[in-house]
């Protein structure tokens, strides 16, 4: 088995935009902690974790006294100038290109959604490889990339398709036709912002 864990509710204000940017949780990071934990099973010895802290917190709070292996390859997409900016606030002559095709056009100073999936899908091949039950502590963008990567999903299609709320648990599980996937837990939280509150589509 292997479990993919979405970090609990980051501090940061909505419509800020950040991907590596290392920022810490809320207040209710051991509430929501506590609920995850209470999905796992026992005897996962194994634990991969972004290592930023919003992750490699929670991989540490729900594997205490197991070693904690960090992936700079399971970091969130790398969001260069934009990080810490709101999203809102990123000129349109700037941030159109890239909403037109977030899949293949480059965040300035930042990566790609296929760039991150590259890394992200050549370090969950091997985690997979490895050792079982093993559990993957990571980010929202990571998750869908894994999800899109197993299912045959676009990429472009990833956000329709796969929601992933903060705090929220997949099961993989292996079968003759592939991975298979289950929520094992999901919170309902407020509506993320990742574009500019304006943003339509053409």
């Amino acid at each position: 088995m292997i479990y993919l864990i979405r970090h609990t509710t980051p501090l940061i204000e909505k419509g800020i935009c950040y991907g590596q940017l290392n920022i810490d949780v809320t207040d209710s990071f051991e509430t929501e902690a506590i609920e995850i934990q209470k999905v796992l099973p026992p005897g996962i010895e194994h634990v991969y974790s972004s290592p930023l802290i919003r992750c490699h917190k929670l991989a540490s709070f729900l594997f205490p006294g197991h070693p904690i292996h960090q992936e700079p390859h399971l970091m969130e997409l790398a969001c260069g100038e934009w990080e810490g900016v709101h999203w809102d606030a990123i000129p349109p002559q700037v941030i159109d290109p890239w909403m037109k095709d977030f899949v293949n056009v480059a965040i300035p100073g930042g990566e790609s959604y296929i760039q991150m999936h590259s890394r992200v899908t050549q370090c969950f091949t091997r985690i997979a490889e490895g050792p079982h039950p093993v559990a993957i502590v990571t980010h929202g963008g990571v998750i869908r990339s894994i999800l899109s990567h197993i299912t045959n999903t676009p990429l472009v299609d990833s956000f329709g398709a796969f929601q992933i709320s903060y705090g929220c648990v997949m099961q993989l599980q292996a079968t003759p036709s592939g991975l298979l996937y289950e929520t094992l837990h999901h919170v309902t939280t407020e509506k993320e912002q990742h574009k500019p509150s304006n943003f339509k589509k053409q």
